[in-house]
């Protein structure tokens, strides 16, 4: 199973495979940010209530900050698969910067 950053996207590798925790102030090697967060939390679903699957676990504000939370576990994603690139702000940035362009 592979490991992603919700920031950065890149693989986040662990020197020990096999019954390893992150820590809550763990951070990519990439890109600093923190591991233990929602956003790469096997149980984040953002539509939900508390943007969660697990309805006791306690609400988190910051979604990409270090959290206390007990029923965090890192999402597994099967070997060759990794989450998609999200680029609507660069594609509208570039709808915007054409549209203007004749004005600089």
């Amino acid at each position: 199973m592979a490991h992603y950053c919700f920031k950065c996207l890149n693989e986040i590798e662990f020197i020990v495979n096999v019954g390893f925790k992150v820590g809550r102030l763990d951070t990519c090697v990439h890109c600093s940010a923190y591991i233990h967060v929602c956003k790469t939390c096997r149980y984040f679903d953002e539509g939900r209530h508390n943007d969660c699957e697990i309805p006791e676990a306690d609400f988190i504000r910051d979604r990409e900050e270090a959290n206390f939370c007990n029923f965090y576990q890192i999402k597994d994603w099967p070997e060759g698969e990794a989450p998609e690139t999200d680029d609507t702000v660069d594609k509208a940035k570039a709808k915007l910067d054409n549209m203007f362009k004749n004005l600089k």
